[in-house]
């Protein structure tokens, strides 16, 4: 475990394009952006508390109805142009040796996506997270976030200086000292950012975030009020899309859609006038 520790570093890097769908030509040209935060538990259908149990085994061996499921989150994903995947498969025996990530950017038709590889446990499981675009990132990053092996962040950016929107996909730990650990290493990142959209599951609730946390002092805003888990009874708001003061929200809503334990959350934002979506490049 230390060394696979040792080998996960911060860094740039690319995002994958997805040659099928290079040219599309389906971008908003309103000034709009509609965002989704989904976990998708692998692919896992969880409809009740004892299929933690009775289902458990699905997190270890393939099975016929993953694929399913898949194609009923890639369907739901092409109304977006900006989604974070949590709990993704990247390529293992559980997932068919599917890299779950890019399968849903196909099944999506998204130009652009990143696998972030948190756990590697070989053939086993290829614990990730993702993001899929259809706009062309100027940056990412891959971040290891502190505390137990198993976490990450995404940071993307789309457009330059201080006009530029920064955008952090992430899965925050369940415990509380290392979730403020984590929050606190995210907050060093967007800090010198005008534009922010932090969006994942954060396993914890809004007020917690914007209250208590290092992300206390940015004015951020939690427009979602409605429970995302578990998705056959809501009843706690985990899962987040924080928008900076500076994004006009237009729509928010927490989307009836029981296909993974969480519920999907998804925001349409009204981007600045000096950073609009024609401005935003796309691969010709």
């Amino acid at each position: 475990m230390a060394r696979w520790r040792s080998e996960r570093v911060a860094g740039l890097c690319d995002p994958r394009i997805n040659e099928h769908h290079v040219g599309d030509d389906n971008l908003p040209r309103d000034g709009r952006l509609r965002l989704l935060s989904f976990n998708i538990q692998v692919g896992i259908s969880t409809e009740r508390y004892r299929h933690y149990v009775t289902r458990s085994w699905q997190h270890l061996l393939p099975h016929t109805g993953r694929a399913g499921n898949l194609q009923k989150i890639g369907q739901l994903l092409n109304d977006f142009d900006l989604v974070a995947l949590q709990e993704a498969d990247g390529g293992s025996l559980r997932s068919g040796y599917v890299n779950q990530v890019e399968h849903l950017a196909h099944l999506g038709a998204f130009p652009y996506w990143y696998q972030q590889l948190n756990r590697n446990l070989g053939r086993f499981a290829q614990h990730s997270n993702g993001v899929l675009s259809r706009l062309k990132p100027h940056l990412l990053e891959d971040h290891p976030l502190p505390g137990p092996a198993g976490r990450g962040a995404i940071l993307v950016r789309f457009g330059e200086g201080e006009d530029a929107l920064v955008v952090v996909m992430m899965h925050l730990a369940l415990g509380a000292r290392t979730r403020a650990r984590q929050l606190a290493y995210i907050r060093e990142l967007i800090g010198g950012y005008r534009h922010q959209v932090l969006m994942g599951d954060m396993n914890t609730h809004a007020t917690d975030l914007l209250q208590h946390s290092p992300l206390r002092d940015l004015g951020l805003i939690a427009p979602q009020v409605e429970a995302t888990f578990p998705s056959w009874r809501p009843q706690r708001c985990l899962d987040h899309i924080l928008l900076s003061p500076s994004l006009t929200l237009e729509r928010v809503e927490v989307l009836s859609q029981p296909i993974s334990d969480h519920l999907p959350v998804a925001v349409e934002i009204r981007l600045p006038d000096a950073l609009t979506v024609d401005t935003l490049p796309v691969l010709r």
